[in-house]
């Protein structure tokens, strides 16, 4: 079981992207965020003639998350627990039957919080917190649970190429980051740096400056797993090759393989 998450950047402008990375990877479930557009309009159909199953949760303009699978989903929640008012589409989950068991997928696209001092950080953290508390929630049934897609928080020093750089950065306050540490202290882990501590490993190049032929990156698209999860984990990676493509997402796809 290949899962994958993605934050597309514009679905439409970078379709023909996307349907070549699902031939190349051909992951069982690709979660995507930033779809920027509303349902009616995803372009499910090439998508589908892959053989793939859409479900989405979009908006116009902007946001917007999806879920691609190759099994249809037992079953699908729009929506983030905890604040009936928050009208941004940032959150979409599938429950599929895995071998037996209930297999929980999140595709979520926290927000980002900037600028600093205005209402945008204190939405972020509330944010945070109502992800814990659903996440905290979903682990007390102790089903296999996957937590997949831009966080847009730079965990540690070591998943920026210039970490001095985002110092007043609403990504890399030590709220955020605290606050990314909590969902890992449920017994959560980052899929990322559960097999590696190298440096250089980034999952976002800024458009500007020649970031990506500088490796000037961020590692701001996270994987999290539940324990019944983890131990059937098999392998992890990021697929930075994608970033290089014509008309590429600034961000590039991070992958966990489980074992059945």
């Amino acid at each position: 079981m290949l899962i994958a998450t993605w934050n597309i950047n514009g679905v439409k402008a970078r379709l023909d992207g996307l349907l070549a990375w699902l031939q190349e990877r051909s992951p069982d479930i690709a979660c995507l965020q930033e779809i920027k557009n509303v349902d009616e309009t995803f372009p499910r159909e090439a998508i589908e003639a892959l053989g793939y199953h859409v479900e989405t949760h979009g908006q116009k303009g902007f946001n917007g998350v999806a879920l691609l699978s190759k099994a249809k989903p037992v079953s699908v929640e729009p929506r983030l627990p905890g604040d009936s008012s928050d009208e941004h589409a940032r959150f979409i989950e599938g429950v599929w039957d895995f071998h037996g068991r209930p297999l929980r997928v999140a595709s979520l696209y926290l927000p980002n919080g900037n600028p600093l001092g205005t209402e945008k950080f204190p939405y972020k953290l509330a944010w945070m917190q109502r992800l814990l508390d659903h996440a905290r929630d979903s682990m007390s049934r102790e089903e296999l649970l996957v937590l997949a897609g831009d966080y847009n928080v730079i965990p540690e020093r070591i998943d920026a190429a210039r970490p001095d750089n985002w110092l007043g950065d609403a990504l890399f306050q030590p709220e955020t980051r605290a606050a990314y540490r909590r969902l890992l202290n449920l017994g959560l882990i980052d899929v990322i740096r559960a097999t590696t501590d190298a440096g250089g490993t980034y999952s976002f190049w800024d458009y500007q400056a020649g970031a990506w032929q500088k490796n000037n990156g961020i590692r701001i698209d996270h994987l999290l797993l539940s324990p019944e999860a983890q131990v059937q984990m098999v392998s992890a990676g990021i697929d930075r090759h994608v970033r290089g493509w014509e008309k590429p997402s600034d961000h590039v796809p991070v992958l966990v393989e489980l074992a059945a």
